[in-house]
């Protein structure tokens, strides 16, 4: 069953940037965004929400008077850029108080809060069990065509940006989604990927090879960026 969103922030990049973190979780859908609380609250009482990405700032009604004129409340995550209401936002039952701007590492960590919540975790688009960066055991869910795919992390060679997809590389098959490289970089492990390019992320324990300016992998080069090298080439001598 779909987990119904609503995202209300007077900034329309806020609710783009929310809305693209959604898009990492299949069993969520974002019915509708609003710019103010007034037609956040018309909306509430048209639409059975589930869940409510709420900013505190906005013109006219704020978003903690917005919820605190609701009866019955849709799970709640606000997010601002100023820090002084999370005391309350929290006392309103908030689940979780993100300050922009809103990394994804810590976006996932709310989205974790929510899932778990309300029982859909286990279809969550990422989620590790224990540490973000030590369980071998973390999958992804990619988008790829009409379908959901799982991927475990630990199959993937290289991860290759094309525009706005990205190609994920596995020993026996290619995975073209559409996501940004650099949301894939911030969700997997640290200490088993490296972003060796602009253009390339590397599982290192898969390199074969490498030189100053490459590494190989299946076989095939795969250069390293300039801004990447002093980074890649730490990675690859822990390996």
């Amino acid at each position: 069953m779909k987990i119904k969103a609503l995202i209300v922030d007077d900034e329309p990049h806020a609710i783009e940037v929310i809305a693209k973190y959604l898009e990492n979780f299949p069993e969520v859908d974002v019915v509708e965004t609003c710019k103010d609380g007034i037609s956040a609250f018309h909306c509430l009482q048209r639409k059975g929400i589930d869940l409510m990405f709420l900013d505190v700032k906005m013109p006219g009604i704020n978003g903690v008077e917005l919820l605190k004129s609701l009866k019955n409340p849709p799970k709640v995550i606000f997010t601002t850029a100023f820090t002084e209401y999370a005391v309350e936002g929290f006392e309103l039952d908030a689940v979780d108080y993100l300050v922009k701007p809103i990394s994804f590492n810590r976006f996932l960590k709310a989205m974790d809060k929510v899932l778990t919540s309300m029982g859909a975790k286990k279809q969550a688009a990422f989620f590790p069990e224990g540490s973000y960066h030590n369980d071998v055991n973390k999958f992804l869910y990619l988008k790829v065509d009409r379908k959901t795919v799982k991927v475990n992390v630990k199959d993937i060679y290289w991860i290759e940006s094309i525009r706005d997809y990205v190609k994920v590389v596995l020993l026996d098959k290619v995975l073209i989604s559409k996501q940004k490289i650099s949301i894939l970089e911030e969700l997997l492990p640290e200490d088993q990927f490296c972003r060796i390019h602009k253009s390339f992320i590397v599982a290192t324990n898969k390199v074969e090879s490498y030189y100053a300016h490459a590494v190989e992998v299946l076989g095939k080069e795969l250069p390293i960026g300039r801004n990447y090298k002093q980074q890649a080439l730490k990675c690859l001598q822990l390996v």
